[in-house]
């Protein structure tokens, strides 16, 4: 494994899910250097010293605020995570032009002071806006990725271990397409410790993930957010965390596998959007696309997720 020697993160916006991934990042030892900016440059310096002031419990990191974009300047990982809130009962569809319009004034100016970092985008609606960062930026294939179904899929894993009573790390599953509504999961392909999850029985020997109880489970999983967002105004801790997880897959360079937002090249048919697939990820960011079987419905749901991307690219002048 490559480590990169002295390790910056910078994070684009102060809100509840910047600070979040702030916080996760400091508690595991993620980078040696976290940055953090936003247009309110009170409220970055104020979260920066409040984090930094945990630094003597947790790890031994730099910490800095600013409301000068100069603060990310080197870093090797950059993480957007600044755009407007989604509001309780809006889609993450309807964000859609005021953020790209950020992203589109920001991708320049943070390429200027770190044009060798890792772009990961976070903010919604993140598979639209991936598309922009990348044709804005002008990078190199992969080096602009969005944080995708990431977060999605560990709702669904969390999900399934609850149902079958054993721990999530032992459930492999994945949600694929969209970050939102088209999102669908992989079931074809997931297992609870090895064994495919419709084959699971309870104590008793009787198989407990029917089609109904699968159905259940996707539908809590892609609805989670909006009763989160309902009843606190905003997911950040979980989002925080997974986003952390992927910056170190790449500082790191571990080649870790997850289903991220990166935009397609002639994949099971779609192109020119952005949906998450698994990718493996490193020290180049998406480091390579990887196929994956889709049963008849999962790809037909996975080219209608593309389908509905592509409208709201066209709807927006991105196509």
């Amino acid at each position: 494994m490559v480590n990169v020697r002295t390790s910056k993160l910078g994070i684009i916006g102060a809100g509840a899910v910047g600070t979040s991934l702030a916080y996760a990042a400091l508690i595991r030892g993620s980078a040696d250097d976290i940055a953090i900016y936003d247009l309110d440059a009170a409220r970055a310096e104020a979260q920066a010293l409040d984090l930094a002031h945990g630094t003597p419990l947790a790890h031994r990191t730099r910490i800095s605020g600013s409301g000068d974009l100069d603060v990310i300047a080197g870093s090797n990982v950059v993480v957007v995570t600044a755009g407007a809130a989604q509001k309780p009962g809006q889609t993450r569809l309807e964000l859609v032009e005021i953020n790209a319009n950020i992203i589109r004034d920001l991708m320049p100016k943070m390429i200027k002071r770190a044009p060798d970092a890792v772009y990961i985008i976070v903010t919604n609606p993140v598979d639209v806006l991936t598309v922009v960062a990348e044709d804005v930026a002008g990078l190199r294939r992969g080096q602009v990725f969005g944080s995708g179904t990431e977060l999605d899929s560990a709702r669904l894993r969390w999900l399934v271990a609850e149902a079958a009573g054993i721990a999530p790390r032992d459930v492999t599953a994945m949600i694929l397409g969209e970050h939102g509504d088209s999102e669908f999961p992989l079931w074809s392909n997931a297992l609870i410790g090895g064994s495919p999850i419709r084959a699971w029985t309870d104590e008793t020997g009787a198989k407990i993930f029917d089609d109904a109880r699968l159905a259940d489970l996707a539908s809590q999983a892609v609805q989670s957010a909006y009763a989160i967002i309902a009843g606190k105004g905003a997911t950040n801790y979980a989002i925080g965390l997974a986003g952390v997880r992927l910056v170190e897959a790449v500082l790191r360079d571990e080649h870790m596998i997850a289903p991220v937002t990166t935009r397609l090249r002639n994949y099971e048919g779609v192109d020119g959007v952005a949906l998450s697939v698994p990718c493996v990820l490193g020290a180049g960011g998406v480091e390579r696309v990887l196929p994956v079987t889709m049963d008849e419905s999962e790809h037909a749901a996975f080219h209608r997720s593309a389908d509905a991307m592509r409208q709201v690219l066209h709807d927006i002048g991105q196509q």
